[in-house]
């Protein structure tokens, strides 16, 4: 199981556009945990911070070992998503991945999610 938590730089001048991608996303939840499905991801959770005069998005994410970095569910989806990243985030920056200290899943969930990384991705 991987848990990671990674800060990424917003581009200056694009939080307003950061706003529309997040809303885009509430607005298609379905189709985006479809998306997370195929890739066995558990959870995805996007953060914001301003440091300074600089915006940040942070991505928190608890994913099976064999989980799959793409998935046809929810195609539409995934390239939207890809779109605004293309536009907000800032490749100048280096991510910045922090280090896992304690990971504190209860057994009974940590066991399910084990049952979970063993199946086949349901297809849309």
């Amino acid at each position: 199981m991987q848990v990671e938590l990674t800060k990424f730089r917003i581009k200056r001048d694009k939080s307003e556009l950061v706003d529309e991608w997040m809303e885009f996303l509430k607005q298609n939840m379905q189709d985006a945990l479809l998306s997370l499905d195929g890739e066995k991801m558990f959870v995805e959770t996007i953060m914001r911070d301003t440091i300074g005069d600089r915006e940040y998005l942070y991505w928190y994410s608890i994913q099976a070992d064999d989980g799959e970095t793409n998935s046809r569910a929810a195609d539409c989806v995934d390239r939207r998503h890809i779109e605004y990243w293309n536009k907000c985030i800032d490749k100048a920056y280096r991510p910045k991945n922090l280090k896992n200290e304690v990971v504190m899943i209860p057994r009974r969930l940590k066991e399910y999610m084990n049952t979970l990384e063993k199946e086949e991705p349901v297809e849309v």
